[in-house]
């Protein structure tokens, strides 16, 4: 199987790459990153056409390289992404969320959301289903910290700012660049952690070993 990825965060590689290796090594992987797309977002405020449009993009240029399946890496673009699904079907494509929201209501109906970056706290909370509670958490200064080469720092911002969601039944990673945090998030609070690369992967492995 040939899984095409596509990031708008650099940091996402990592995490998503160390994912198949344990989860699915078997799976052939295509890495490509528009870097810009999250500044843009950041620098915007807002989702424009011409995101969507490079969305689009990236992804008839996976398809077209041969591409079994799409797994996206980037939060807080989820109407880019629905575009993207929608384009490309019936061509497997997997949200970067979806997985494990759906793990995370099953583990509970509170469930605190992590995240380094605003806008995945804007546009993530409303793909929970209704009759949940999302209890949205940034970690102040953790994504700078990443830039700068400090994923120890990184980490420890996350473990800190995860013990304000002890209340919760579950605790979500809403970026696949906090994935490498998870230990150190569960450590701090002894709640179940949730990553979205785990989740993805395993998820969209059943989706296209159930088709062979």
């Amino acid at each position: 199987m040939r899984i095409a990825l596509i990031h708008a965060l650099r940091h996402s590689i990592a995490p998503i790459e160390a994912a198949f290796a344990r989860l699915w090594p078997e799976a052939q992987l295509q890495n490509l990153l528009d870097d810009r797309l999250s500044a843009d977002l950041a620098r915007d405020g807002r989702l424009t056409p011409a995101m969507t449009e490079r969305f689009l993009t990236l992804s008839r240029y996976a398809a077209g390289a041969g591409a079994d399946g799409l797994l996206f890496t980037c939060s807080a673009f989820g109407p880019c992404i629905e575009a993207s699904a929608a384009a490309l079907a019936p061509l497997p494509v997997l949200k970067p969320n979806e997985a494990m929201i759906a793990d995370a209501v099953a583990a509970g109906r509170r469930i605190g959301l992590l995240a380094t970056f605003p806008p995945t706290l804007v546009s993530m909370p409303p793909e929970f289903p209704a009759g949940v509670t999302v209890v949205p958490k940034l970690i102040d200064g953790a994504l700078a910290a990443l830039d700068a080469g400090d994923g120890a720092e990184h980490d420890r911002l996350a473990a800190q700012a995860a013990r304000d969601l002890m209340d919760c039944d579950v605790i979500a990673l809403a970026q696949f660049s906090l994935a490498r945090a998870a230990d150190a998030v569960a450590a701090a609070t002894g709640k179940r952690v949730l990553t979205t690369p785990d989740c993805a992967v395993l998820e969209l492995r059943r989706r296209l070993e159930g088709r062979t």
